[in-house]
C-alpha cells in the first residue's frame, strides 16, 4: 500500500487553494487528514491550532519537542497539546523538516527583508506577515493576540551554526506534500506569509493546494505516530480518555 494511500481514502472531500502570502482558518474535525501540497519553490505555512471545544487547550511547541526528543517535527511527529495529548500527527512528509523553533513572522521581518506594500498600494499582492495573519483569523473564533503562542513552520528547515544563531536553509518545496492527521477537533490557522528568516531577494511565497481527506481508522496495528515513541502513546491514550463518551 503506497504512502500517500495509507492513512486517509484517496478521495477528497474539498480542495482550495491558499495562496501564497495569505492566511486560512477552519474547524477540522477529529479523523480527517489536511493536506497541504506546495505548488511553488518557496512555500511556507505557519501553523497555530488550539482544541475546538476548549480553546484553552492549545498547541505546546516545548512539549512536543521534549517529549518525542527532537528539535524539529516531522513524519512520525505528534502536535502534543499542553495537557498532553494528540493534537494533530505528521504521517506524511516530503519535506522532511518543519521548523518549530522560530515564531511567525513579523512585519518588521517582512519589510526589513522585502519592503513595504500595503493594501492601498497592490490590494490583494500586498506584503503580509504570519503573525498579523494568524491573529487576524483567530479573532473570527474569539482569540486575540495574547492566545497566539508557537506556531510550526511547515515546509521550512532553519540550521544552527557555533554560536547557536539560526539561519534559514532554501530548498525547493515544489509539489512537496504534507499531511496531517487530525486526533482531536481542531481551530487550525494557516499563513504562507515568508518564514521570518527568509533569505529570498523577492516577496514570492508559493501558493499551496489544501484538501481534507477522511482518515482511515486508527487500527491495533503499529501506526506511525501513535507507536513512534512511548509519549506518544500516552498521548493517544489521553485522547482515548478524554473521547471514550463519544467512542
Amino acid at each position: 500500500m503506497s504512502n500517500i494511500h495509507q492513512y486517509h481514502h484517496d478521495q477528497a472531500l474539498w480542495t482550495e487553494l491558499l495562496p501564497g502570502g495569505h492566511h486560512w482558518s477552519a474547524r477540522i474535525q477529529r479523523g480527517a487528514v489536511l493536506q497541504l501540497k506546495a505548488l511553488g519553490a518557496h512555500a511556507n505555512v505557519s501553523l497555530f491550532c488550539v482544541n475546538a471545544e476548549d480553546k484553552l487547550e492549545r498547541f505546546n511547541m516545548p512539549d512536543s519537542l521534549k517529549a518525542q526528543h527532537t528539535a524539529f517535527l516531522s513524519t512520525g511527529h505528534i502536535l502534543a497539546s499542553d495537557l498532553g495529548r494528540a493534537m494533530i500527527s505528521i504521517v506524511k512528509d516530503d519535506h522532511g523538516w518543519n521548523d518549530a523553533f522560530c515564531a511567525p513572522s513579523t512585519s518588521s521581518q517582512i519589510e526589513k527583508q522585502f519592503g513595504t506594500k500595503t493594501f492601498q498600494d497592490a490590494r490583494n499582492a500586498m506584503f503580509r506577515n504570519a503573525k498579523d495573519s494568524l491573529i487576524l483569523e483567530m479573532t473570527k473564533f474569539g482569540l486575540g493576540a495574547t492566545d497566539l503562542s508557537a506556531t510550526l513552520n511547515l515546509f521550512s528547515k532553519v540550521a544552527p551554526d557555533d554560536a547557536g544563531n539560526l539561519s534559514y536553509i532554501s530548498t525547493d518545496n515544489h509539489h512537496q506534500i504534507i499531511e496531517l492527521r487530525f486526533e482531536m477537533d481542531c481551530l487550525v490557522f494557516l499563513s504562507s506569509a515568508p518564514h521570518g528568516l527568509d533569505i529570498a531577494s523577492t516577496y514570492q511565497p508559493a501558493d499551496v493546494q489544501l484538501s481534507l481527506f477522511k482518515a482511515n481508522s486508527l487500527s491495533i496495528a503499529h501506526d506511525v505516530c501513535r507507536d513512534s515513541c512511548p509519549q506518544n502513546q500516552r498521548a493517544f491514550q489521553n485522547n482515548n480518555r478524554y473521547y471514550a463518551l463519544s467512542a
